[in-house]
């Protein structure tokens, strides 16, 4: 798994013009699987996100996680972190996972982050419009082959 996390304010996401997900103050995820990916991963992108301490405390220090402010989270699919840009000048998203397994390790994803804090999400294979006010900017790439 691939996941770009980023310390909001607020965040949202749109489907033809709709809102179908919005949160306040929390983590926005961009989410992208790979073929290789197992419940390992998923079991420890889930940990390290609900426990990351990004948000500040008292002192103004980065000490606090999604989970100690009460925070919300905003996942969206994200297949293009996959994308392969060695060759010319179209990215091949061939690294990527295949839709249908995808898919599942999407929602399995967000089934168990759930389970910690609230979690809104957009549409699998959407065409989405992702609306965010970073908080800092704070943004964490976590890779969960790079462990």
């Amino acid at each position: 798994m691939k996941i770009v996390i980023q310390r909001v304010q607020s965040a949202s996401v749109a489907i033809e013009d709709s809102t179908v997900g919005t949160i306040k103050q929390g983590l926005l995820l961009l989410v992208g699987v790979g073929p290789e990916d197992t419940k390992e991963d998923l079991d420890y992108a889930v940990r390290k996100i609900i426990n990351m301490r990004i948000f500040s405390d008292e002192d103004g220090k980065m000490n606090l996680s999604v989970k100690d402010i009460g925070g919300q989270i905003l996942s969206i699919s994200q297949f293009t972190l996959f994308a392969d840009t060695k060759k010319g000048n179209r990215p091949a998203f061939t690294g990527a996972a295949k839709p249908d397994m995808a898919s599942q390790f999407y929602d399995d994803f967000n089934q168990s982050l759930s389970s910690y804090v609230p979690v809104e999400r957009g549409r699998f294979g959407a065409d989405m419009q992702v609306s965010l006010v970073n908080d800092g900017p704070v943004t964490v790439i976590l890779d969960t082959k790079n462990r």
